[in-house]
């Protein structure tokens, strides 16, 4: 088997960051600019296609042969561009960003060779970004440049040679990359899920552009009131400025205004006395609907045909290797409230304004509740949703062999209630939310939502519990109580933390509920791991790991990685309730893609999948919501005695049922 490593530089009009790399390649005027190559690890060569170059016939029989492995970091970029010229089979190629991600590094070809620790020669070259700036992209025309719209190699002889070398750079970085990762696969489950998942991309999801257009209407009409109420009552300039409007409510109510954030605004909205204030605010409240951005989004990355392509990233949410938005950011929708949103539906494609205020009163609200209903089926074809029931709550109990919460899903599936009388010893047929004395839910619901990963009173609160109508000092008895009724999974934190302790201080290996926890390195190449091998097979990586003391005083497991607050690569200090979330939320996840794939395989055509939930395009004649529900509720081989459950409905356009 030979390994053709491979990066491409290419111009287009579409902006890749707003619209992504399927509409940008679509363009017409897409252009492969320059191919750097190497065969098996030599000398990197370049083709200048710009300059009318052509790639060699050896390369392009390579690129469709099945005894060449094609390599390029974001492979799906190289792989989609190419065939829109050439051809190339998607089962050839290898993603260098994915094996990064795979083994616990960063997105991002330059931060992967920094987190690596390559030498600089081996490194990204840094000019790149002002290249692509000047080749890649069109340029404003002005009386300097002769006002022309792009810049071509003979405009900037000198830049276009240094952005050859840094073309040809890039593939000795992936390459570098790879070596040092080799030790390490992907597993080849994964890269045929890879390879789904760029399947599912490619074929994109239907989007209303009636709508679209209609919602951005309706948004600018009642953006300008808004903004023309505001100037009229405060007298500012600009009423989005914090500043002046921080200082016109200070005068005016005559309190101190710390910060206008969201949580800020509501509370003064309910504390204020002045009407004139009050009204500001909630004008705040309305401009600052930033979801309503979406349709935006949408606007700008609807292909011609109407559809929406490249709005997941595979292994976006590193380590656990589930799946991103992009785009759209299709896992952070609004949730939709309207019992009437196919009126709502109808009033914004015909940009009926006042016919929404009489109905609806808050148009931002109502568009924004409306986002996800832009997302519709093919012609002729309907919506099946569908989502596992309670994924991670089956998960851990499954893994920590908690028996009452078994029981719970093998029968009724309540499990806020059922965790609620075990935490107070009440009756279950006694908890509901209509029964005053013994409405205890809520109490059981904040407490699965918060508490499974060793989370404490301040998970509580981050978790809404104030907001629920409990009170700051009951939590830690919330806290006890919920530890108290589930000893298994509290026992799985401090067995987890102590089985990696073990690991790191010894250097053997540990094998407990299925789970082997080991250290794993090729010291030649600087590669050292803390891995934990799951039911799957996949392993979870926490890269360079060693033992510290924490903030605690108290000797922990600390690893490079992402810090999720900073962004930045750092070191980060772990327990045993973040460990065990990680292994939760990852078989969870491979739960969903063993549904992906054997839904595909039935011959279903995915077109979102959002955390646990599936959406799939079906033709209206075969549509059969119980036997997806039933697919996803299949035992899976790896995890025997994990009871998966699936609900969904059918539906003309996507929405929260």
């Amino acid at each position: 088997m030979r390994h053709l490593s491979i990066d491409i530089e290419t111009f287009s009009s579409v902006d890749i960051k707003k619209a992504g790399l399927y509409k940008y390649v679509q363009s017409p005027d897409f252009q492969i600019l320059l191919f750097a190559y190497s065969f098996d690890n030599k000398a990197v060569q370049i083709i200048d296609l710009a300059e009318g170059e052509s790639i060699p016939d050896n390369i392009l029989t390579a690129l469709q042969d099945t005894n060449v492995i094609k390599h390029a970091y974001n492979a799906p970029f190289e792989w989609y561009s190419l065939n829109k010229f050439y051809y190339s089979p998607l089962e050839q190629w290898r993603c260098t960003m994915l094996h990064g991600l795979y083994c616990g590094y960063t997105a991002g070809l330059a931060a992967t060779a920094v987190a690596l620790g390559l030498p600089e020669d081996k490194r990204k070259m840094g000019v790149g970004r002002s290249l692509i700036r000047t080749f890649c992209v069109p340029c404003k025309p002005t009386n300097k440049n002769g006002h022309r719209m792009r810049t071509l190699p003979h405009h900037e002889p000198e830049k276009w040679q240094l952005f050859k070398d840094y073309c040809k750079q890039d593939v000795v970085t992936e390459m570098e990359i790879e070596r040092r990762l080799s030790f390490f696969p992907v597993p080849e489950q994964e890269q045929k899920l890879w390879e789904l998942d760029q399947q599912i991309n490619a074929y994109g999801v239907k989007v209303d552009k009636e709508l679209i257009e209609g919602a951005l209407y309706c948004d600018q009409i009642v953006t300008d009131e808004l903004m023309n109420e505001a100037i009229k009552i405060s007298g500012l300039d600009n009423p989005k400025s914090v500043k002046q409007l921080s200082k016109w409510l200070e005068k005016e109510t005559g309190e101190e205004i710390t910060d206008l954030q969201k949580a800020t605004v509501k509370d003064l909205i309910k504390t204020i006395d002045s009407d004139t204030a009050k009204r500001m605010l909630e004008i705040r409240q309305e401009l600052s609907k930033t979801s309503v951005k979406k349709y935006t989004a949408m606007d700008e990355a609807v292909c011609d045909d109407g559809r929406i392509r490249g709005l997941l990233q595979f292994y976006g949410a590193n380590r656990t290797g589930r799946w991103a938005g992009r785009l759209v950011q299709v896992q952070n929708l609004p949730r939709n409230y309207l019992e009437t949103l196919s009126h709502a539906r109808d009033c914004v494609k015909a940009k009926k304004v006042d016919v929404l205020k009489l109905i609806y009163g808050n148009i931002p609200d109502t568009l924004s509740q409306l986002i996800r209903t832009a997302f519709i089926p093919s012609n002729g074809n309907e919506f099946v949703v569908a989502d596992f029931s309670a994924i991670e709550a089956r998960v851990i109990a499954w893994l920590a062999g908690e028996q009452w919460r078994l029981d719970v899903f093998a029968t009724h599936g309540k499990i806020y209630e059922a965790s609620a009388s075990q935490m107070f010893g009440v009756p279950i047929e006694k908890i509901s939310k209509g029964n005053p004395e013994y409405d205890l839910r809520q109490k059981g619901k904040v407490a699965e939502l918060a508490l499974g990963y060793q989370g404490g009173s301040g998970a509580l609160i981050s978790m809404g519990a104030l907001n629920m109508g409990l009170i700051e000092e009951e939590l830690p008895e919330i806290v006890r109580r919920w530890r108290s009724s589930n000893k298994r999974i509290v026992d799985l934190w401090y067995s987890i933390e102590n089985a990696a302790l073990e690991v790191m201080r010894t250097g053997q290996p540990v094998g407990m509920k299925g789970l082997i926890l080991a250290r794993e390195g090729d010291y030649n190449n600087q590669q050292d791991f803390l891995t934990i091998t799951l039911p799957s097979g996949r392993k979870l990586f926490y890269t360079k790991p060693f033992l510290s003391q924490n903030d605690f005083g108290k000797e922990a497991v600390h690893y490079h990685g992402i810090n999720q607050n900073t962004k930045k690569w750092e070191v980060i200090p772990t327990y045993g309730g973040k460990l065990v979330e990680n292994i939760v939320q990852a078989i969870a996840r491979d739960c969903l893609a063993e549904s992906i794939k054997r839904l595909s395989s039935a011959g279903y055509q995915t077109v979102m999948h959002i955390h646990d939930e599936c959406v799939l395009d079906v033709p209206a004649e075969k549509v059969d919501l119980d036997r997806v529900c039933e697919i996803m509720g299949q035992p899976i081989q790896w995890a025997s005695g994990l009871l998966l459950r699936a609900d969904g409905f059918i539906t003309k356009y996507y929405k929260k049922d």
